[in-house]
């Protein structure tokens, strides 16, 4: 992608995420995530009524006064944008690259924060750390994030979720809210997901292509190439054989993922072309909303 164009596509980002923010999404973000814990605000004279457990004994000795401790909700928080740019990020039937619907959904968190007054920062991951930008506030930030997302060319192909998740749980000090973006075509990678999910507010997407989960229903041949590994293969679109074999793997890991998510009360989010996207964060929200509202 050349700079114009680069520069160009980051502006549409930030119009439409912006828009998006401003009409839709701010409130919501502020309501389903809350700050950590309680921060001393300020000390006030007592009322009859008030919480006899919060009086200020140093201050109300000293002043020869009773004051009462006044407390506010940490309301600051961290957004994380954890994002999969193995080569599977690089492949679109559609109109849009798997990276492309990973950026437009990444800005639209992050504008959400902006809005909040959160930090964001960026970890770009592969099989390997392929970038890190710590959490920062302000607009010049994010639009430095979204360009990331959209320009990165990453040194490795492969995936690997375990050393990603290591990762965060070593560097993201901080209680954070951890967006995770990728097809999760790994295995092996529970025990650092589910101690994330503990430290973290963990958010799973799940990208895909619509080719992915359906092949085709027609005659010929399909040429395939994992870009991953660079293996290919020629895939006969007339064997009911194949696709039977297609779909059964894809609900077997689909199911997996469920089974994963479910048992630590993980909602998340599932992708497959940019136009469910706003559908799947409403979706997203509309759970967390309940759930919390359950306690």
């Amino acid at each position: 992608m050349q700079s114009s164009q680069l520069l160009k596509k980051v502006r549409q980002i930030e119009i439409s995420a912006g828009r998006l923010v401003s009409e839709t999404f701010a409130g919501k973000y502020h309501s389903v995530f809350k700050g950590q814990g309680m921060e001393f605000a300020e000390a006030r004279h007592y009322v009859p009524g008030d919480d006899v457990r919060r009086i200020d004994w140093n201050i109300s000795a000293r002043l020869g006064e009773i004051f009462i401790k006044e407390y506010r909700e940490e309301r600051q928080l961290t957004l994380m944008l954890v994002c999969d740019v193995s080569a599977s990020k690089y492949f679109g039937s559609t109109t849009k690259f798997k990276q492309e619907i990973m950026a437009e959904l990444s800005a639209l968190f992050a504008f959400s924060a902006l809005k909040n007054y959160d930090k964001v920062g960026l970890i770009l991951f592969s099989d390997k750390l392929e970038k890190y930008i710590p959490a920062k506030k302000g607009q010049t930030h994010i639009l430095r994030i979204i360009r990331e997302l959209l320009a990165f060319k990453p040194t490795s192909k492969g995936t690997n979720l375990t050393s990603c998740l290591e990762t965060v749980n070593k560097i993201v000090k901080r209680h954070s809210i951890v967006l995770l973006l990728s097809d999760f075509l790994d295995k092996g990678f529970e025990k650092p997901f589910r101690f994330a999910s503990k430290k973290h507010e963990l958010i799973p997407v799940i990208i895909e292509d619509k080719l992915e989960i359906n092949m085709p229903k027609t005659s010929g041949y399909l040429d395939i190439e994992n870009p991953e590994t660079g293996e290919k293969f020629m895939y006969d679109l007339t064997s009911k054989n194949l696709n039977q074999n297609f779909i059964n793997s894809k609900q077997k890991h689909d199911n997996n993922l469920d089974k994963l998510f479910a048992s630590l009360s993980l909602e998340h989010m599932h992708l497959s072309d940019s136009e469910n996207m706003l559908d799947e964060v409403v979706k997203f929200f509309r759970q967390r909303a309940k759930r919390l509202k359950k306690g």
